[in-house]
């Protein structure tokens, strides 16, 4: 059995983090000691670097629930899993596009700038103050 500060240590999930996924019953409460304090099995372990994992690759609570939810039905198919997954990257892709579209505008602001000079006349001040310096919507 471990203590909520050794899952924390073993997981890199913080304490007040791990308090909250059990409030949003993604851990089930667990057992408890004479003196109050919280005691985890492995597979709550196992759960909550699962819900890390899921967590560091941008899957909501909501999706995390539904992929537990599917993980504790081995019988189910996986299809749900796999759709969640697919939505899960093309929104990864589509902030990796808008970031792209600011990077490009932000080099193109930053290399606009003829050097040492007065704020006054300055290129990035400019287009920071008038969306219309812009080439691209972002």
């Amino acid at each position: 059995m471990f203590s909520i500060g050794e899952m924390s240590r073993r997981t890199g999930v913080k304490v007040p983090t791990i308090r909250y996924y059990e409030g949003m019953g993604l851990l089930a409460a667990p057992e408890r000691t004479e003196g109050n304090q919280r005691r985890y099995g492995k597979a709550e372990m196992e759960k909550l670097g699962f819900i890390r994992h899921a967590r560091d690759l941008g899957f909501s609570i909501e999706a995390i629930a539904a992929l537990i939810e599917l993980q504790d039905h081995p019988d189910r198919s996986c299809l749900e899993a796999n759709r969640m997954a697919r939505a899960q990257l093309a929104d990864v892709r589509g902030r990796i596009a808008r970031l792209q579209t600011l990077e490009a505008e932000l080099t193109r602001i930053s290399e606009g700038c003829t050097g040492p000079g007065d704020a006054g006349d300055c290129y990035v001040l400019a287009s920071l103050a008038d969306h219309e310096f812009c080439l691209a919507e972002h």
